[in-house]
């Protein structure tokens, strides 16, 4: 493993880390009136683009932690939409 996918790695985990502590509040808290709807859908879509880019391009650490991302934000997207009244 080269440095730089490796690099790509340990910043995917970091990003990706960065979102659970997120989605853990809303969901416990159940309460999504500070998140924006514009954001959380930008979000989503945006990440979408990001994991077709890396299948497209064969990059591993893209698919991964795009993949997961995008899971958790798309748990955003459902909790705004549930508790964000």
């Amino acid at each position: 493993m080269s440095w730089q996918e490796l690099l790509g790695f340990i910043g995917g985990a970091l990003t990706t880390g960065s979102l659970v502590p997120q989605v853990w509040r809303l969901f416990k808290l159940r309460s999504a009136r500070e998140i924006s709807l514009p954001f959380t859908s930008f979000l989503v879509l945006g990440i979408a683009c990001w994991l077709v880019y890396g299948i497209v391009l064969s990059l591993l650490p893209l698919i991964l932690w795009n993949s997961i991302t995008l899971l958790f934000a798309v748990a955003m997207f459902y909790a705004k939409m549930k508790y964000g009244k």
